[in-house]
């Protein structure tokens, strides 16, 4: 038999070209045969993600700090990171003839002389504030929906890293104009440094060149904000970025939805031109914010002297639970060998930030020990189902926020005419009850959820129909719920409680038990208690037949009888219904 082989399709290697040859395609022919940039575009451009709003939480992240750099070169044309005194001589008359650093005076100068330089200025704050709320809002949504578990511990890891060095690049960036504000900030991070038992005083000498104030602070900030931090976070954001590619993005459960697959839309053209779209949105908002919501208006607060402090002066509102912190310690002090250790200072400042940090980094490998979870996860959970994980996320969010409120309570004595003795007083009993109230009210409203949905797959949903049986008895008629809806929640793993009795290795015999080990089948228990597990297969047949009974005794509301018959309904025999508006 003859094949005719023009009929027959074939394969090549090399990336697709035009039938006539053309100078671009040859530049790219050349550029994949080199490089091999067709085949890794084919893969990653078509790969597919996800379509749900909460993911966008990321990317406000993203396109915020590409804000950020754009803003960020602006101003580097301009500013000037100098600590040499000059007398300013610009269009802000107010402070005309005044000594300061060139470091406020080129501020002001791009404030009121450089065009659109105060836009920038304000942009760039804004994009700063936007950025750190921005992560901190994907971070909760990551730990919430259960997003940080295996495969995802290191980019959990790489977020964590992220907002530590966020804060830590607006901090180095409002104390660049060297006004009166950002001033005190930098004699308290003196203060803060010299706290610190033994090194303190060595910390302080080296950052700012000798004693403070010196003449090396602002450009040594400079350098960091600049080009150490950023630098920084562009390697972690490229890294995670690319592991989430590798490691394919999380989906909600839901019909066709696995933890094999991914159901959305390819990278190009719909992911593209919407993540492109958005970009625009946040560039949007961040003009319009800074072109009419004045931010850091360091011409009000003028140059900088180590003999004055600006009234009511406070951090940027990330570095306000600290603050709150600092205010609301006892002053307690240690004298040792003739040296003061400043607890009320080190503790608030130094430690908790630290200790609060390694929580967050370390929370995903805690809760992997506890509960002995080893499987990849890649459908999202709905934060109702894990009750415990939600609870002590609301009882952190607790704390920050008791924290931040008590950064705040020289203003709030004043706005609510109370004392601040008392403000104080009670934020240092609420900053240790409130935290326990949080998270045991959060647990229990999340079981009482599950219980609801539980309610929901067995017995259908409520329709505020009353029936009434022949005997008297009232009820509501309940319709089941749809298919998808059921599959969504029925779409997790049932849990397993730690026993480490029940442990055995690979050749069956029983693993040498401890303390540990005892310690963690008891968190593993308190974890899991009093969850509410998703219905057996024999659950959800009982209540089928369950529901068939009471569809019989729905006839009436029809208009026919238990065997099809129509009827008048004042002749009901099998039940009356009643409805709740009449």
């Amino acid at each position: 038999m003859s094949i005719d082989t023009s009929k027959v399709a074939t394969t090549t290697s090399g990336a697709a070209a035009t039938a006539k040859p053309n100078r671009a395609g040859a530049v790219a022919n050349w550029a994949d045969e080199r490089l091999g940039l067709g085949t890794l575009a084919k893969k990653n451009l078509r790969k597919v993600f996800p379509d749900h709003w909460s993911f966008m939480l990321g990317e406000i992240a993203l396109w915020s700090f590409v804000v950020l750099l754009l803003s960020g070169v602006f101003l580097t044309l301009w500013y000037v990171p100098s600590m040499g005194e000059v007398h300013y001589e610009g269009s802000y008359n107010q402070l005309r003839g005044i000594a300061m650093s060139e470091a406020l005076a080129s501020t002001l100068h791009i404030s009121f002389d450089v065009r659109g330089g105060l836009l920038m200025r304000q942009m760039h704050h804004w994009a700063a504030m936007l950025f750190i709320a921005s992560m901190m809002i994907h971070l909760l949504r990551v730990y919430f929906t259960g997003a940080f578990r295996k495969p995802r511990e290191l980019n959990w890891v790489i977020g964590s890293l992220l907002l530590l060095l966020g804060t830590l690049e607006g901090f180095t960036g409002y104390s660049l104009p060297d006004d009166l504000l950002s001033g005190t900030g930098i004699r308290a991070a003196d203060g803060f440094m010299k706290s610190i038992p033994v090194v303190g005083t060595y910390l302080s000498f080296f950052l700012f060149g000798g004693e403070f104030p010196g003449e090396s602070i602002i450009p040594r900030l400079y350098t960091i904000h600049v080009l150490l931090i950023p630098g920084l976070l562009l390697a972690l954001i490229a890294a995670h970025m690319l592991l989430l590619v590798y490691h394919k993005h999380t989906q909600w459960p839901g019909p066709g939805r696995t933890e094999e697959n991914v159901v959305g839309f390819p990278m190009l053209p719909v992911y593209a031109a919407k993540a492109g779209g958005f970009f625009f949105i946040v560039f949007g908002v961040c003009a319009m914010m800074g072109g009419l919501l004045t931010i850091n208006p360091v011409w009000k607060y003028g140059p900088y002297d180590p003999t004055k402090v600006t009234a009511g002066s406070q951090p940027d509102w990330y570095m306000g639970w600290p603050d709150g912190a600092l205010r609301i310690m006892p002053g307690i002090e240690s004298h040792i060998f003739g040296y003061t250790i400043a607890w009320n200072v080190f503790l608030p400042i130094i430690v908790l930030p630290g200790l609060m940090f390694t929580i967050l980094l370390m929370l995903p490998f805690i809760e992997s020990w506890i509960t002995g979870d080893k499987r990849d996860h890649h459908l999202l959970e709905r934060p109702r189902n894990a009750p415990t994980r939600t609870a002590i996320m609301v009882a952190l969010m607790t704390f920050y926020g008791l924290m931040w409120a008590a950064g705040g309570n020289d203003i709030i004595a004043i706005k609510l005419n109370l004392s601040i003795n008392q403000i104080s007083y009670f934020m240092r009993v609420a900053v240790f009850v409130g935290p326990l109230l949080a998270f045991f009210i959060t647990r229990r409203w999340c079981i009482s959820l599950q219980r609801h949905d539980e309610q929901k797959l067995l017995h259908g949903y409520e329709t505020g129909i009353i029936m009434r049986s022949p005997e008297g008895g009232y009820s509501e008629r309940h319709l089941p719920i749809s298919e998808s809806a059921a599959y969504t929640l029925t779409a997790r793993s049932r849990e397993e409680v730690y026993d480490p009795e029940a442990q055995t290795d690979a050749n069956g015999v029983p693993a040498p038990g401890g303390r540990l080990a005892k310690l963690r089948g008891r968190l593993s228990t308190l974890w899991y208690a009093d969850n509410v597990q998703k219905p057996t297969a024999a659950e959800l047949e009982e209540a089928h037949h369950h529901a068939e009974h009471e569809h019989q005794l729905q006839g009436a509301m029809e208009g026919r009888s238990a065997d099809g018959h129509q009827f008048d309904g004042h002749h009901a025999v099998e039940g009356e219904t009643l409805r709740g508006d009449h």
